[in-house]
């Protein structure tokens, strides 16, 4: 297991919760002690979060927590959808070479070996968005629209607009593992579209696949709301 995915996902969703205030500075030696890890995978966790758009480099060098609205990231996740539908017609309307399909159909393995873990760990969490990120990635790469890639790729440097970036996290209810079993058998509806050529019902699965991720979203933000409000009474209490 690459260390480097699990430290990512950990920042992410301790970004997500609101635990870093909005122009918090990220300090490597901090975050390496608070995650048990070394500094190595967290300062390369830190440039992954600053290409994604949930950090910023300061004039002086230092990674600060960037402000994001619920509205950036759903219209994001929105572009998103259309882009990869559009990624996935063209690759349906073009034909699935032998290689495609066989690397399409290893991650879906990959992913349903993954996800028959119950409950799954922080490791099955990281490596499944590992193998999310390449599915998602061999169907842009084939769909050899140029001008398509580069959209993709600006639109994910918005705050989780990439494929895994709103993946659930350990230690979160078990709604969260059901939409990762659904998310799965979209892929798996993607991938049967895709070889059939049906290039109309590949762009809706697609453009549907991100609703999982909108759903992610709300479920994180209402528990960050649930907490900010848990937590002043905490200290009230306590004070």
């Amino acid at each position: 297991m690459n260390l480097q995915e699990t430290v990512l996902m950990q920042l992410r969703d301790l970004i997500l919760r609101g635990t870093f205030e909005p122009g918090q500075r990220l300090a490597e030696q901090q975050l390496a002690e608070r995650l048990g890890a070394s500094r190595t995978p967290v300062r390369s966790a830190l440039v992954t979060l600053e290409q994604e758009g949930l950090i910023e480099a300061s004039d002086t060098g230092k990674y600060l927590v960037r402000q994001f609205t619920p509205r950036e990231v759903a219209d994001a996740i929105a572009v998103r959808g259309h882009l990869e539908g559009m990624a996935a017609r063209l690759v349906a309307e073009h034909g699935v070479s032998r290689q495609l399909q066989g690397d399409l159909q290893a991650c879906l393995e990959a992913g349903d070996r993954l996800l028959a873990d119950n409950p799954l760990t922080l490791e099955s969490y990281a490596a499944y968005a590992g193998m999310n990120d390449r599915f998602h990635a061999l169907i842009l790469d084939a769909c050899g629209n140029r001008a398509l890639q580069r959209a993709v790729a600006l639109n994910d440097k918005l705050p989780f607009a990439p494929a895994s970036a709103m993946l659930p996290m350990q230690g979160t209810v078990a709604l969260d593992r059901d939409w990762m079993l659904y998310a799965h058998r979209q892929h798996h509806m993607l991938f049967d579209a895709l070889k059939r050529g049906e290039g109309t019902r590949a762009q809706n699965l697609a453009v549907e696949h991100t609703e999982v991720a909108q759903m992610n979203m709300r479920l994180a933000l209402e528990r960050r709301a649930e907490s900010e409000q848990v937590l002043p009474a905490i200290r009230l209490v306590v004070g």
